[in-house]
């Protein structure tokens, strides 16, 4: 795992970013009684907040202290919190996009060296599924069991 710009600062506000491979370590990166989400469920959340459309804000953290403008649909009714950590990229390991998008992990592998994660951006209200690279840097976010 890694901080923002390895600032610690960053990491107190925004969480770690970690590669894939520590969501699928056999140690567990989720304290017990918790996981890390699948993307199965990831879509039953999705769906319970009317779908992709009007998740994403239902999601994001509301208001600009952490998110840029305009932070469409922001209200976090979810009770989510969803915060735009940016992510870490897994050619040069350089950072990106704090303050515009949050990327969350989940434990579903998409096709080799792809898995799927979940992403919210300060510019719509979506909750976007996508796939990424496993050595990229996303934040985690945990479901109690």
């Amino acid at each position: 795992y890694c901080y923002y710009n390895n600032d610690d600062n960053n990491m107190e506000t925004y969480g770690s970013l970690y590669k894939w491979y520590s969501v699928d370590d056999e140690r567990g990166l989720a304290p017990t009684g918790w996981h890390i989400p699948t993307d199965d469920e990831w879509q039953i959340l999705d769906d319970y907040l009317d779908g992709d459309a009007l998740a994403g804000g239902l999601l994001k953290e509301a208001g600009f202290e952490h998110w840029n403008s305009p932070n469409t649909g922001a209200t976090n009714e979810g009770g989510f919190t969803g915060l735009p950590g940016g992510f870490r990229k897994h050619t040069d390991g350089g950072y990106s996009e704090m303050r515009l998008y949050g990327y969350f992990w989940s434990t579903t592998v998409h096709y080799g060296i792809f898995a799927l994660p979940r992403m919210l951006a300060y510019s719509n209200s979506k909750l976007y599924r996508d796939y990424n690279n496993k050595g990229s840097g996303f934040s985690v976010r945990c479901i109690r069991d």
